[in-house]
């Protein structure tokens, strides 16, 4: 069963239309209703995946996105062009 929670802004209260699912052994971060990205587990390593069209959709989105992995935009963008980030189609 997925769990659902609604992240929390640097005042410690919920944020509204940011959340992170925990479904099994895969997170998620969806903004709206639209899935940004999937961490998740393969053989022994820890892969994870950006959707291709919205992972840098706005300003909030790349801001919680950013806590979700805990990492800033630039470092995001070294990640997606070494590959340690996938960007993939999560909306499908």
């Amino acid at each position: 069963m997925a769990k659902v929670t609604q992240m929390t802004g640097r005042t410690g209260k919920p944020v509204a239309n940011q959340f992170i699912i925990m479904d099994g052994g895969d997170l998620y971060f969806q903004s709206y209703s639209t899935v940004i990205a999937k961490c998740t587990v393969e053989g022994d390593e820890r892969v994870t995946y950006l959707d291709r069209d919205a992972w840098d959709y706005s300003v909030t989105t790349s801001k919680y996105r950013n806590q979700f992995l805990g990492c800033d935009t630039a470092e995001v963008k070294r990640r997606i062009k070494q590959g340690s980030y996938i960007l993939a189609d999560l909306n499908a």
